[in-house]
């Protein structure tokens, strides 16, 4: 198995489209991959696998191609 990717909150952004306050409203409603603390128990720094980025993606396309058929 190889190294994923961690992506900061800027780079999700950019790849998704959308802004932190809609990240975050997804995630609360468990329709966005959640983040994994870089920093242990006390820290505040997360970032998010690049897999499950692309994850999240191709659903998005395969939902979109699903409406368009």
């Amino acid at each position: 198995m190889g190294v994923d990717t961690f992506l900061r909150l800027e780079a999700v952004k950019q790849a998704t489209g959308l802004g932190r306050s809609s990240i975050y409203m997804l995630m609360g409603e468990s329709k966005f991959p959640k983040p994994v603390k870089l920093n242990g128990d006390g820290g505040k720094a997360v970032a998010w696998l690049a897999s499950e980025i692309a994850e999240w993606q191709r659903q998005r396309i395969a939902a979109r191609d699903r409406v368009a058929a």
